[in-house]
């Protein structure tokens, strides 16, 4: 599914298909959709993977060139052992650590495994099928709030309940799209894998808990 089809769907949700009188413009909806995309992206990321080198001979190692990083599940350092070598790595801005004794070499490559932003535009789709119904749902529901904030004390003709209506189905559509994002949160999946962890300091034992 495309952007143009996803528009078609989110106006079929609210049963604004009459295209010479739109009430929502195709640019508002896009923006709506993008926001909806935008949430999943940070609960179900594009799964993904890199090899980039250390060019210092340092541990730390640059993600900038990562576009859409939302968040690195694992590194896999040294690279090309059976079973995969997944070592412990802090995260600052877009500098990774390796939390590793010997000193890589220049030029060592590591693997990335990470989450990255899904993309949604007039040719391209990363969303998965059983996904698309959960964006829409999402891009109606934001659509309809701002109508909602929009036609609050204005004259419409829908009636002077229609901001209301709006507003009502509007924020029901929106716990829909919360309740299915954390249903497919990465957060709350079962994976059948286990990768290295980010490094979480631990409080000190010495540490004084009292008043």
């Amino acid at each position: 599914m495309n952007l143009s089809q996803m528009r078609t769907r989110v106006r079929q949700d609210l049963h604004d298909q009459d295209s010479n009188n739109y009430r929502w413009t195709d640019a508002d909806l896009d923006r709506h959709i993008d926001h909806a995309v935008r949430e999943l992206s940070l609960a179900v990321p594009v799964e993904a993977k890199s090899a980039l080198t250390i060019s210092e001979g340092s541990r730390e190692i640059s993600l900038a060139s990562l576009g859409g990083l939302i968040v690195v599940e694992a590194v896999e350092y040294p690279v090309g052992q059976y079973p995969p070598a997944y070592a412990p790595f802090s995260l600052w801005g877009t500098t990774l650590s390796l939390l590793v004794d010997k000193l890589p070499v220049v030029d060592e490559e590591v693997n990335i495994y990470y989450g990255e932003s899904h993309t949604l535009d007039g040719s391209t789709s990363t969303i998965p099928p059983h996904l698309e119904d959960l964006v829409a749902t999402g891009a109606a529901a934001y659509a309809a709030l701002e109508w909602a904030s929009f036609a609050t004390n204005r004259v419409n003709l829908g009636g002077v309940t229609a901001w209301r209506d709006y507003l009502t189905w509007g924020q029901d559509r929106l716990a829909a799209f919360a309740r299915g994002l954390a249903r497919y949160s990465r957060k709350n999946a079962l994976r059948a894998r286990r990768l290295y962890r980010p490094y979480e300091p631990k409080p000190s034992p010495t540490a004084d808990w009292g008043p």
